[in-house]
C-alpha cells in the first residue's frame, strides 16, 4: 500500500456515498493549490490525467 492510499481510503470512508460534479472537484483542487502552492504541479498532472482518461490516443 502506498502512503497516499491512506488518504484515498479516508476519502472513500468519509465521502464515498456522495456524488460530486467535476466543477465542484475543480474548485476544491484550486482551493488546495491556493493553500498549498508547492503542490501545483502534481495537482495539474492529476487534473490533466483525469481530463484525458477517455482519450483514445493515450
Amino acid at each position: 500500500m502506498y502512503f497516499t492510499d491512506r488518504g484515498i481510503e479516508e476519502l472513500v470512508t468519509r465521502r464515498g456515498e456522495e456524488e460530486v460534479t467535476v466543477t465542484w472537484l475543480a474548485e476544491r483542487l484550486r482551493e488546495f493549490v491556493d493553500l498549498n502552492p508547492e503542490f501545483e504541479i502534481p495537482v495539474e498532472r492529476l487534473a490533466t490525467w483525469l481530463a484525458r482518461l477517455d482519450d483514445e490516443d493515450d
